[in-house]
């Protein structure tokens, strides 16, 4: 039996300065019927000082969450080095090349988008954003952040209400995290 994709979910990280601000809105679709509101998509690692968003399938992406975490301690907290160790594993081991599920991972200094196909994506500027908004929630805060606006989590609420009106994966149960 078929069923329809599961869709849901942005992720926007927005850095100003050394601040940082990662946040997740909270609904989960299942074609055209929204399962759930409140998920929450974003969370904090070693202390507090690692920040983590996921888009996709929830529990290959609490899969990658642990298998991360895991990688950071053996990296001594280094978050760089966590995402390239994870990125080759998730890319060469066939049980986690099977997962569906992107990760937004952001520190006090770096922001990396990673896939399953070995991509680490380090952004031009001072924003990362995954899911199905992302494109409106990258807009919105490229928007936000020329008006000369200077708080990564006012920017992540904003553009993420911007795009809870807009893409319909997306809702207003925003969950902001910051460094």
């Amino acid at each position: 039996m078929n069923h329809p994709p599961i869709r849901s979910t942005t992720i926007l990280g927005v850095r100003v300065g050394r601040k940082v601000a990662l946040g997740g809105d909270g609904q989960v679709t299942l074609g055209e019927m929204q399962l759930k509101s409140k998920a929450v998509k974003v969370r904090t690692f070693t202390g507090g000082k690692v920040l983590g968003g996921f888009a996709g399938a929830v529990a290959d992406a609490l899969t990658l969450f642990e298998k991360f975490e895991g990688k950071l301690e053996e990296s001594n907290q280094n978050l760089q080095r966590a995402a390239v160790e994870l990125a080759k594993e998730w890319r060469t081991d066939k049980y986690l090349r099977e997962l569906d599920a992107m990760l937004a991972l952001m520190d006090a200094r770096n922001s990396y988008i990673l896939s399953g196909s070995g991509d680490i994506i380090d952004p031009e500027d001072n924003v990362i954003s995954i899911g199905s908004g992302s494109g409106y929630a990258l807009a919105a805060a490229r928007a936000l952040l020329t008006t000369g606006l200077k708080n990564p989590a006012e920017i992540v609420k904003t553009a993420m209400k911007i795009t809870a009106d807009i893409c319909i994966y997306s809702n207003n149960q925003i969950t902001v995290l910051e460094l």
